[in-house]
């Protein structure tokens, strides 16, 4: 990426206000780009070299912090086990983690500058409803806020929304929502879809072994405004917006289809399948195109959705694209990581490490490279012209964005790593399994 492109990518990102506030999972319309134009390049946690703080965080949560203001909101499910700590690395167990005993779950509030503890709500306490994969945890969704409203989704735990300052505002139970293997209903793996904030609503996605739904709720009381049923299994993934030419569109990944809905009334407007029977990346947007991607087997698919699209845009044998698909490919798709679109480039890594760079306006990859890390949950991130990827393993590596795979960084965080790191200006934070760390500068 030549540098006339990325001043006028970083000017474009900034005028879309994703210079300071980290509103959801992956930042403003999930896009996981930030406008930060000195991000960190080296780092060393365990050493505590260009850390900026790092604090404590109780439990375990494999959601992502999130940044309004001057201030840092995270998530958390505290276990009464002390025991308790994520199996990480590449298995395929359909297990759920051993852990059946009383929780915590609780919102806090950040100094964003200082790491200080500024408020700490508990939501609720009590055995879980539900048991957890041991990849996830009791708090995976990640909140979401507009500023003045936090929102935080702890599944079978309910819903619940708080001000800015820690007051509780209201909450919601909305139901079992019993996540898992759909062959195996005693393999319960929590939910890990997040909320996200449409105008006055909180739009929640509930995929579950029976009766699926999305719905939105009154940001001001949580009154419900809609609830559309969905033929769906189980899935992880969270929904996107997307701005259209007359609509704003909610667009989800599922198992069974992907849909987009009419984002004020929760009509249906357009399906689309194949795809994998466990349905976990995060749909993003760019370009006139929207991407999704998944990554079980049998059916890994990659799709470029044209926004503004209506019906079954399902392709017709041996087709690759068509009026509502600019293209799209049967394999290739990803797994847990959300893939992210950078320039004209979309990048996709896999569990394994595998990361794929595509040109997105048609989908031709420009290269396929292992980037060494055992194992990838945690979706990317870019600032700066460089992909940050976070291993399970504690290391984030800073790749430099463009046509040509360069690996410019490995940095310790020295604890596992399954949250999708977010962005606070230039400053990269980072959730390990036990601690969360502001890390700044130096950058190059």
């Amino acid at each position: 990426m030549n540098a006339v492109r990325l001043l006028g990518l970083c000017a474009c990102l900034a005028g879309l206000g994703l210079a300071a506030d980290w509103p959801q999972f992956r930042g403003p319309a999930a896009s996981g780009v930030s406008a930060a134009t000195n991000p960190p390049v080296e780092w060393d946690a365990v050493k505590g070299t260009n850390v900026a703080w790092k604090v404590e965080i109780p439990g375990l949560a494999v959601s992502s912090p999130i940044v309004s203001g001057d201030r840092v909101f995270v998530t958390t499910a505290i276990s009464s086990d002390p025991s308790q700590k994520f199996r990480i690395g590449l298995y395929g167990d359909t297990d759920s983690a051993p852990d059946r005993s009383p929780h915590q779950w609780r919102v806090m509030g950040f100094d964003k500058r200082t790491g200080k503890l500024l408020w700490d709500q508990l939501a609720c306490q009590g055995v879980p409803k539900t048991k957890r994969h041991p990849k996830s945890s009791q708090a995976s969704a990640s909140p979401v806020t507009n500023g003045s409203v936090v929102v935080a989704y702890f599944g079978s735990e309910g819903l619940y929304a708080y001000s800015t300052e820690g007051k509780l505002l209201w909450k919601k139970d909305l139901g079992i929502q019993n996540a898992g293997w759909f062959f195996d209903p005693d393999s319960e793996w929590g939910v890990g879809s997040s909320p996200v904030i449409h105008k006055n609503s909180a739009i929640v996605l509930c995929d579950r072994q029976k009766d699926s739904f999305i719905a939105a709720f009154d940001l001001k009381d949580g009154r419900e405004l809609w609830r559309t049923a969905r033929a769906e299994i189980p899935t992880w993934g969270t929904p996107t917006l997307v701005q259209g030419k007359d609509r704003m569109e909610v667009v989800t990944n599922g198992s069974r289809a992907i849909r987009g809905y009419d984002a004020d009334t929760g009509k249906e407007l357009w399906t689309l399948g194949p795809n994998s029977e466990i349905a976990c990346t995060t749909p993003i947007s760019g370009q006139g195109l929207i991407f999704v991607t998944a990554g079980y087997p049998p059916v890994q698919p990659v799709y470029a959705i044209k926004i503004g699209s209506h019906g079954d845009l399902t392709l017709k044998e041996g087709k690759d694209s068509s009026d509502a698909i600019a293209w799209s490919k049967r394999s290739g798709g990803v797994y847990l990581p959300t893939p992210i679109l950078y320039g004209d480039l979309l990048y996709t890594i896999n569990n394994n490490g595998v990361l794929a760079a595509y040109e997105a306006a048609t989908g031709n990859r420009v290269y396929q490279q292992r980037v060494p890390g055992s194992s990838f949950v945690a979706s990317p991130v870019a600032a700066g012209g460089k992909l940050y990827l976070a291993s399970e393993d504690g290391d984030v590596f800073v790749v430099k964005a463009g046509p040509k795979y360069e690996l410019i960084g490995k940095n310790a965080i020295g604890e596992p790593i399954l949250a999708t790191p977010a962005w606070a200006d230039d400053v990269l934070l980072i959730r390990g399994e036990r601690h969360l760390f502001a890390i700044s500068g130096p950058a190059r």
